[in-house]
C-alpha cells in the first residue's frame, strides 16, 4: 500500500435463491456491508450495517442458514439508498483512493443494484481485486478463497467467515501480508557463489 493514498477494503453479503429453484427476475441484493478505510497504514474508520433488500425482501432459508443472517436483522437494516450514500462519503475527495475486494463479485453486484434502483454508482477510485493479485504473486492456477488464502500464511481469519466486516478485515490483513512479501522480494539479493563459499579458505588449500 502506498502512503498518502486511501484504501477501502469492502465486503458485501448478498441474498440467495433457494437451491435449484428458479425465481423469476431474481438477482443478488446486498444485505450486509463491511468497510474499512485505511490511510498511511492506519485504519481511519469502519462501517458495518445490514441492508434491506428491495426486489426480494424475504430471505430464503438457504440464505439465512448459509450466512447466519436473520430476517429481522435485514428488516431493521438501512435502505439501499443510505448504503450508497455512506459508501460515497467514505471515499476521500482529496486523496487517490483504491477500492479493494476479494474477487470481483462485490463490485458487480453493487453496480447491478445501483442500476436496478436507478442510483449512481458511488465510487470513482481504482478497483483492486486482491484475489487476482494474490494469484499472480504466488503463481496459482486457480483463484483461492479468502479464508484459504489467509490460512496459507499460517494465520486465522478475523471473526466469522461470511460476516461482512470480518471478511473485510481479513482482506486487509492479507493485503498487508502480500505487501510485506512484495517488499521482501524487491529488496532481496540472490545469494552468489562467493557468499556460499569462503574463497580464501579454498585458495589456501590449493595454493
Amino acid at each position: 500500500m502506498e502512503s498518502n493514498q486511501q484504501y477501502l477494503f469492502i465486503d458485501f453479503e448478498f441474498t440467495m435463491p433457494e437451491a435449484k429453484m428458479k425465481t423469476e427476475g431474481f438477482y443478488p441484493e446486498i444485505i450486509e456491508v463491511g468497510l474499512i478505510s485505511v490511510l498511511n497504514e492506519e485504519i481511519q474508520h469502519t462501517l458495518s450495517a445490514y441492508v434491506k433488500p428491495q426486489r426480494f425482501p424475504i430471505l430464503s432459508e438457504r440464505c439465512k442458514n448459509f450466512l447466519g443472517i436473520s430476517q429481522q436483522k435485514v428488516d431493521e437494516g438501512i435502505a439501499f439508498e443510505e448504503l450508497v450514500k455512506q459508501l460515497k462519503d467514505s471515499e476521500l475527495k482529496d486523496k487517490t483512493s483504491h477500492i479493494v475486494t476479494w474477487g470481483n463479485m462485490d463490485m458487480k453486484v453493487l453496480r447491478q443494484n445501483c442500476q436496478a434502483n436507478h442510483i449512481a454508482f458511488p465510487f470513482k477510485g481504482e478497483f483492486i481485486d486482491l484475489s487476482m493479485e494474490y494469484k499472480r504473486f504466488f503463481g496459482d492456477q486457480n483463484q483461492t478463497g479468502l479464508w484459504k488464502a489467509v490460512k496459507a500464511y499460517g494465520k486465522d481469519g478475523v471473526g466469522s467467515h461470511h460476516r461482512a466486516l470480518d471478511d473485510a478485515m481479513t482482506t486487509y490483513n492479507i493485503c498487508k501480508l502480500v505487501d510485506n512479501d512484495k517488499k521482501y522480494m524487491n529488496n532481496y539479493e540472490p545469494t552468489t557463489i562467493g557468499d556460499m563459499i569462503d574463497i580464501s579458505g579454498v585458495w589456501d588449500k590449493f595454493a
